[in-house]
């Protein structure tokens, strides 16, 4: 049994318990950090809450943990009141700023305190949740302008971490993540245009995940991954 670490950021939904299940499952991590905002977390974990951020850091600072593995399976499409704009009539300022808050500001400062407490003398993986529609030079179709806006700046964000963090860690993998269109509340109203055999459940879209993460090399820090293992252009 490995003696490395992972830690699992959003691990009460759908893809985060299903990779939390999946990596305890397997021998290459021997424990398992669950984090997320549930009453399960050993600490509470909140994305709009840079203070939370620090407090799990300095939990896990506590339990001498060094994670080997950051996998943040957050993210937002809809609220229950709002969701992906179809035109820019339908632009909004408050909902703008929830969809930058959860999918690019959160993760970045999650890097900022988790980074600093991964080692920085072995092969590390800090990953984050993106999506195909983020990517700039795919988009042939327009709309969802808050979401695509905030999943593009993630990739900045990652691609910029991948540069400064190479510094400290030459062996360090930092990587944005596309899982697939996946049966997940996140993706609840959108099914119905998914073609056939690409609505992924949790437990498969984990399995691919995990298989793209074990094939990274630190050569491939600062890029963006699909589920199968294919790369994403900006």
């Amino acid at each position: 049994m490995s003696n490395k670490t992972a830690v699992i950021m959003g691990a009460s939904g759908g893809i985060g318990s299903a990779m939390a299940d999946a990596l305890e499952q397997e021998d290459q991590y021997s424990c398992v950090v669950r984090l997320s905002r549930g009453p399960k977390s050993p600490v509470k974990l909140d994305l709009s809450s840079e203070e939370s951020i620090a407090l799990a850091v300095d939990w896990l600072k506590e339990q001498n943990i060094q994670p080997n593995l950051v996998f943040i399976a957050t993210g937002i499409l809809h609220n229950g009141r709002q969701g992906p704009e179809k035109s820019m009539r339908e632009l909004n300022t408050d909902w703008m700023q929830e969809n930058y808050q959860v999918n690019a500001i959160g993760p970045a400062l999650i890097a900022k305190h988790f980074l600093p407490l991964m080692p920085k003398d072995e092969i590390t993986i800090f990953a984050a949740m993106s999506a195909r529609v983020g990517s700039i030079s795919d988009n042939r179709l327009g709309g969802w302008y808050g979401y695509r806006a905030a999943k593009a700046a993630l990739n900045m964000i990652i691609r910029n971490l991948s540069i400064e963090w190479t510094r400290k860690n030459k062996r360090s993998i930092i990587v944005a993540l596309h899982p697939g269109t996946v049966d997940t509340g996140l993706s609840k109203p959108f099914q119905s245009n998914v073609p056939p055999g690409k609505l992924f459940n949790s437990e498969r879209a984990a399995l691919q995940l995990l298989d793209v993460l074990d094939g990274l090399k630190p050569a491939d820090t600062g890029k963006i991954f699909a589920w199968d293992g294919e790369e994403i252009k900006p």
